[in-house]
């Protein structure tokens, strides 16, 4: 039965994903599925990630914004939006929190911030299905946080 999240699952979310952590994230073009690993942060209802505006992941949810998610124990769907650079102005908040989520690797040089196609991926999640101790959470992420 889907709702509003429950608390206990809010926090299994914040503890499991508010953080860097690997996510699978799939998206479609025309009619075949890519998927792929990423380090992403959760927040209230959304996945971030960094990433090059010229990606195919970034091309193929230009085209289709419909995207699946998972990542230890947790599968969802969501719509991905590009934020645009991150070094903008507009995404100063978020990137801090990147900054700090990411701040054992962000630097190494795989980042060229300088490069305006550096961009955030928000990953706006609409409803999921998640694990924890037996317990089984379906979440409407759409209904909690109107993504």
């Amino acid at each position: 039965m889907k709702g509003k999240i429950p608390q206990e699952a809010k926090e299994i979310m914040r503890e499991r994903f508010g953080h860097d952590t690997l996510i699978s994230v799939a998206t479609v073009d025309g009619d075949i599925p890519y998927v792929r690993t990423v380090n992403a942060y959760y927040e209230d209802g959304a996945f971030y990630v960094i990433t090059h505006g010229l990606s195919n992941k970034m091309s193929q949810i230009e085209k289709n914004p419909n995207v699946a998610i998972s990542g230890d124990w947790f599968t969802a769907h969501g719509k991905g939006k590009n934020l645009g650079w991150f070094c903008s102005e507009e995404n100063r908040e978020i990137a801090g929190k990147l900054r700090n989520a990411f701040a054992s690797w962000i630097d190494n040089g795989h980042n060229n911030f300088d490069d305006k196609n550096t961009c955030i991926l928000c990953i706006q999640l609409t409803d999921g299905l998640l694990f924890s101790h037996g317990t089984r959470y379906d979440l409407d992420f759409a209904q909690e946080y109107g993504n």
